[in-house]
């Protein structure tokens, strides 16, 4: 069984700033890493399967497959990389409450993928997120 990882995304309001974020800053041929402090206990069940949902303004709005997971350095400079697919696929707008880190997401409580855009049943994510704040979606 696959587990998920949930952070928020600070920086960035929406996924469309995260993604022009990325285009300006990558270099060719550099895997898309995120750097924690921590290295999750339970990092063996996402590798592979499991996903980085991110958190913009209080909704789950995209997530990214979890390539791999390591511990690099030692002492105080000992981090944790979690490399991550370039894609960044749109999930259906899920209010979350803010919390410090990353914390584990079951794949019960991990909200569906968005068809892609221009799908006959495609919607704009802001008007997702909009319906979703008032219990019409």
């Amino acid at each position: 069984m696959s587990l998920h990882l949930i952070k928020l995304c600070v920086g960035c309001e929406t996924v469309e700033e995260l993604i022009a974020w990325r285009l300006e800053t990558q270099t060719p041929g550099d895997p898309w890493i995120l750097r924690t402090r921590q290295t999750p206990k339970r990092a063996l069940e996402m590798v592979g399967t499991g996903s980085l949902y991110r958190v913009y303004k209080g909704f789950i709005l995209s997530r990214q497959a979890i390539l791999a997971i390591d511990t690099v350095g030692a002492g105080p400079q000992r981090r944790c990389e979690i490399q991550l697919e370039e894609t960044v696929v749109f999930t259906a707008p899920t209010p979350r409450r803010p919390f410090q880190g990353w914390r584990y997401l079951d794949p019960g409580d991990a909200p569906p993928d968005l068809p892609q855009a221009g799908g006959a049943d495609s919607i704009p994510g802001d008007l997702a997120r909009r319906l979703r704040e008032i219990g019409a979606w």
